[in-house]
C-alpha cells in the first residue's frame, strides 16, 4: 500500500480508501466488519463515510467496529465523513448552514463513538447558505478539535475556487480535499475540476472508480446486466449509468480496452481501472465500494499492478472524453500550453 498526503495537509492516507455506502444496505454488519478488517490488514487507513449512508447505519456499523478493535487499530484509521443532505423532514435538517452542520457533525460523532473525525466534507454545494457561514463553522470545528480538516465533495470548479479563495481571504481553515466522481468512464472533470484542485493543492478522493459497476468486467456488449449484481438487480440504474457516461460506443470501447490490458497482464478488469485512476494527477486516494469481501479483496490486489506507458496510452485513448466545444477545445488547449491552436 502506498500513502499520500491529504492535499496540502500533513496527514498521510492510503492511496486506496474504503467506501462505506454499502454498509447497512447491500452489506450487512458482519460483512462490513469483515471488509474493515481486511482493509486495515492490507495497510488501508482512510475510511470514507457520510451521515446519509443507509440513514446513519454505515456510521453506526463502523462505530461498533471501532469500539470492538484494539486502540492501535483506531489510531491507524483516518476517519472521513460528510454532512449536507437530510435524514429527516425537519426544515433545517439539510444544507450547509451552521445550524444543520453542527447537529449533523454531533450526530456523526455520536454514531461513530468518537470525539473527532479527521476529515469532514461538505457533501455538496448549498445555494442558499452564505459560503462564509459554512466556512466559519468548519473553521470553528477545527479549532474545537472535532474535525481535523475540512473537505468538499461534488463541487464544481468555480465552487472549489470560491471556497478556497474565501477561506484564505478570511484566514479560515482551507479545504484540503475534493471528493468527485472520477473513472475511465467519467472524465469530464478533467476540463476544469481537476485543474482547480491541482492549482489549489486539493487532493482528490475519487468515488465511483468502476463507473457504477460497468468497469467490473461483468457486462458485455451483447448482454444487458442481469442477475445478482448491482446493475443486474437494478437495470434502470444500470441503463441510466450506461447512457450518462457518454456515447454507448465509447462505453464499450473503454470496456474492451480495459479487458485487453487485463488479459495481457493476467489481472482483473477492476484492478486495471483502479490502477489507471490511482496514477492520475491530483488523485490522493481511490474510494473502493464493495458489496462483498471477495470483491474488496480483488480490488485491493491493485497494489501489485503497475501499468506501463502503452497500457495507459491505450486506456487514455479509449476513454478520451474529447475536447468538447468552446471554451474547452482549441482555446482550452492554448490556455494550457500557450501554443496557438486556432483562431
Amino acid at each position: 500500500m502506498e500513502y499520500r498526503t491529504l492535499g496540502r495537509s500533513g496527514c498521510s492516507v492510503s492511496t486506496l480508501a474504503l467506501g462505506t455506502m454499502t454498509f447497512g444496505a447491500e452489506t450487512d454488519e458482519a460483512g462490513a466488519h469483515e471488509q474493515l478488517d481486511l482493509f486495515v490488514e492490507a495497510g488501508g487507513t482512510l475510511v470514507d463515510l457520510a451521515d446519509v449512508y443507509s440513514a446513519g447505519a454505515a456510521e453506526e456499523i463502523t462505530g461498533r467496529w471501532l469500539a470492538s478493535r484494539p486502540a492501535d487499530v483506531r489510531d491507524r484509521v483516518v476517519l472521513a465523513t460528510k454532512g449536507r443532505f437530510p435524514l429527516t423532514e425537519e426544515p433545517n435538517a439539510l444544507g450547509n448552514s451552521r445550524r444543520h452542520l453542527r447537529r449533523a457533525l454531533e450526530d456523526s460523532l455520536r454514531r461513530l463513538g468518537v470525539d473527532h473525525v479527521d476529515l469532514y466534507q461538505l457533501h455538496a454545494w448549498d445555494p442558499l447558505t452564505p459560503l462564509e457561514e459554512t466556512l466559519r463553522f468548519l473553521d470553528d470545528a477545527v479549532s474545537a478539535g472535532t474535525i481535523g480538516y475540512p473537505g468538499l465533495s461534488n463541487f464544481t470548479a468555480w465552487q472549489v475556487q470560491k471556497a478556497v479563495d474565501l477561506a484564505e481571504h478570511r484566514h479560515l481553515a482551507v479545504p484540503v480535499t475534493l471528493q468527485p466522481s472520477y473513472s475511465l468512464l467519467v472524465r469530464d472533470i478533467e476540463f476544469e475540476v481537476v485543474p482547480a484542485c491541482l492549482h489549489n493543492g486539493l487532493g482528490m478522493l475519487a468515488w465511483g472508480p468502476l463507473g457504477g459497476g460497468w468497469l467490473s468486467g461483468k457486462y458485455t456488449r451483447d448482454q444487458r446486466p442481469e442477475g445478482a449484481t448491482r446493475l443486474g438487480e437494478d437495470p434502470g440504474r444500470g441503463m441510466e449509468a450506461y447512457d450518462r457516461v457518454g456515447s454507448r460506443q465509447r462505453t464499450w470501447d473503454v470496456l474492451e480496452a480495459v479487458q485487453d490490458v487485463a488479459e495481457a497482464r493476467g489481472v482483473s478488469m477492476p484492478q486495471v481501472a483502479l490502477a489507471w485512476l490511482a496514477a492520475r494527477p491530483g488523485v490522493t486516494s481511490v474510494i473502493l465500494g464493495a458489496r462483498t469481501t471477495d470483491q474488496l479483496r480483488d480490488d485491493l490486489g491493485v497494489v501489485d499492478v503497475t501499468l506501463d506507458l502503452d497500457d495507459v496510452a491505450r486506456l487514455d485513448a479509449a476513454s478520451d472524453p474529447g475536447r468538447a466545444d468552446y471554451p474547452y477545445g482549441d482555446v482550452g488547449a492554448e490556455q494550457r500550453s500557450r501554443t496557438p491552436a486556432g483562431p
